[in-house]
């Protein structure tokens, strides 16, 4: 079984030299690992503790606290301790307007958009605040393994999109990490819990943290790990029910006191202790009490304070915190959807999460899939022990094994007229890599404007744009540049895109990285309009295209008439070229996207038999508008 080390043994010194750990930078904890003779185990601080808390703190000298020290002074000075940090790597500001008042730190941003922390004139963004965390559990390993610990795989829910991953693995660089990989949360869990030991199966892993949610659906055949779909909210988690105890506390001391005691911080956040000791007590109890000091006036000065009591039952608090949980379940059949697959055909259900010890989501989960799930492992430990088992396939300790995880959403280029070409598509295995081919659209085009998107709609206007770069090109008739546009999406979910003409290999490229991340309002309608609007949105798609490839072909037929070659035309081969233009030209003006694709059949079918003379407008036609737009 794994387990927690506090010292180095002698006889496996050899076996740790020189090691690659696993780190679960969690929302409300973090952990690191490592694999002792094939087992993993989590890794203690001098204390003998394994979670650091994920808080840091400027003191009044300027000192960064990180951990349990940071977190004691959660009550003292909340303006300048910061917690759940996870919840804002790869966002902007506007991204967590409705989540703000979470928080008790300032938050502002940059020119760029990018968050920043000031905390006692020390400006933080969310990835050096992580890297901190990363250097103390650093630290820990430095000093057990006795040598510098370089080489880490890092765990990240996995619903986050490339904004944040990306923040993540700049958190683990400015902690002076290589970063191997970044490994989805859920996989990590059933690495943990050995389920590749079974050879083949398929596992659902349900992992509600601090401050996320995801739902994982794996596949298991001859040591392969496959993640064939996931799901999730990054906006959802163990926070969200304290949240909603803390707000049922001062609704009540409102009523008792007739004092809004909202704005007093230093009361807030010992609530906020107070709370979540009470939800982990009502874990194993039926009823417990949420107890704090209450001071004598709102502004806390005047030094008197009173005790307060109120008393709770596990089934009062199940009640408040049920919307919260049932959140999840859309998202897990959603999953499960996406798979292709029925509840009952899920073979194991893995639970991750400090929020899953709670009896209500294991109730919720045994009726979703209509089966006991995994608990032998600590929740809080059971992803830094996959993600050790991770670092430890890339070290080269476990050949027989490979671990192959998902895009969340689609990515794509913007196409002429609005439209979205998708190159890799949702739920794509990564590492990915796939191509498309594009031309142009204006006689003389000398440039292409490459603008990345994601999301899962068919219009731009619809999807999240994540970067954009021009490439040049030689100035052609519209139709024959041949533009090779390339993405490439990394281990770690990180995505480069290349684009390339062919006919002079010239190319240009980004490693998209984005300022931000998606909004979880964005996610959520990404996913789900997708599916509402799926017919509106395909019927709208073919209009555009049509009418793009019918502008193409006129255009170059209407210029091939006016060729000298199409004096050999007799006139009646002309009137039936010109009764096919006039014919597209009305389809095109149009709103049938039905007709003018017959009409587009037609018409190519008129002018193929004058493909001699009529060459160039046939050539014109064979990207069925792929046509990228000039810069």
């Amino acid at each position: 079984m794994p387990a927690k080390v506090n010292e180095r043994s002698k006889e496996n010194e050899a076996q740790v030299s020189a090691p690659v750990v696993g780190i679960d930078l969690g929302t409300t904890n973090s952990l690191i690992a490592y694999m002792d003779m094939g087992v993993p185990r989590v890794i203690s601080d001098a204390q003998g503790a394994p979670l650091l808390p994920s808080i840091l703190s400027v003191d009044e000298s300027g000192e960064i606290l990180v951990g349990r020290s940071a977190r004691d002074r959660l009550v003292t000075d909340p303006k300048n301790t910061v917690f759940s940090v996870k919840r804002l790597m790869g966002k902007g500001i506007e991204d967590v307007r409705e989540e703000i008042d979470l928080f008790h730190f300032p938050i502002t941003d940059d020119s760029r958009e990018v968050i920043r922390l000031n905390l006692r004139g020390q400006v933080l963004t969310p990835p050096e605040v992580s890297a901190h965390i990363l250097r103390k559990l650093k630290e820990a390993a430095d000093k057990f393994f006795g040598e510098p610990v370089r080489q880490a795989v890092i765990t990240v829910p996995a619903y986050f999109d490339d904004a944040q991953r990306q923040a993540t693995h700049d958190a683990g660089k400015i902690a002076g990490l290589e970063v191997l990989r970044l490994v989805n949360e859920p996989t990590a869990a059933s690495l943990a819990y050995g389920i590749e030991q079974r050879r083949e199966g398929v596992v659902a892993v349900y992992d509600l943290g601090g401050g996320t949610f995801d739902i994982s659906i794996l596949k298991l055949r001859e040591g392969i790990f496959e993640v064939i779909s996931t799901n999730g909210d990054t906006r959802l988690g163990g926070d969200d029910i304290d949240a909603r105890l803390i707000a049922l506390v001062l609704t009540v001391l409102k009523e008792e006191t007739g004092t809004d005691w909202s704005e007093n911080d230093v009361l807030v956040r010992q609530i906020r202790f107070a709370v979540i000791e009470t939800k982990h007590h009502l874990t194993d109890n039926d009823a417990g009490v949420i107890r704090f000091p209450l001071p004598e006036g709102p502004d806390g000065k005047k030094g008197k304070t009173t005790s307060v009591e109120i008393p709770v039952t596990r089934s009062q608090f199940e009640e408040l915190v049920r919307p919260v949980v049932e959140r999840t379940l859309p998202r897990a059949r959603q999953a499960l959807e996406d798979a292709g697959l029925e509840p009952e055909q899920i073979d194991e259900v893995v639970l991750v999460g400090g929020a899953t010890r709670m009896p209500l989501v294991r109730r919720l989960v045994e009726d979703l899939f209509g089966r006991r799930p995994h608990t032998e492992l600590n929740p809080d430990e059971v992803v830094a022990l996959g993600a050790a088992v991770q670092a430890d396939i890339l070290a080269g300790g476990t050949a027989d094994m490979l671990l192959l995880d998902v895009t969340p959403l689609s990515l794509g280029i913007e196409n002429m007229g609005g439209v979205i070409a998708k190159i890799i598509h949702r739920n794509a295995t990564i590492p990915a890599s796939a191509s498309e081919m594009f031309t142009t659209f204006m006689d003389g085009q000398t440039s292409v404007d490459i603008h990345v998107l994601q999301g899962e709609r068919e219009l731009v206007g619809d999807c999240r744009s994540l970067a954009r770069f021009k490439l040049k090109v030689p100035p052609l008739p519209a139709g024959l540049a041949r533009i090779e546009v390339k993405f490439l999406i990394d281990a770690n979910g990180i995505l480069n895109v290349t684009a390339r003409d062919q006919r002079t290999g010239v190319e240009q490229s980004v490693e998209v990285k984005p300022s931000h991340g998606l909004r979880d309002q964005e996610v959520e309608r990404m996913l789900l309009e997708s599916f509402d609007h799926a017919e509106e949105d395909l019927n709208l798609r073919q209009l555009i295209e049509g009418r793009i490839e019918a502008d193409i072909a006129l255009r170059a037929t209407e210029k091939a008439l006016k060729e000298a070659a199409a004096a050999q035309l007799e006139p009646e081969e002309r009137k039936q070229i010109e009764r096919a233009v006039e014919e597209l030209s009305a389809a095109r003006a149009g709103n049938d996207h039905r007709l003018l694709r017959d009409k587009l059949e037609a018409f190519n079918e008129t002018t193929h038999h004058f493909a001699e003379v009529l060459m160039e407008g046939a050539v014109k036609t064979v990207l069925k508008g792929k046509a990228l737009k000039d810069v």
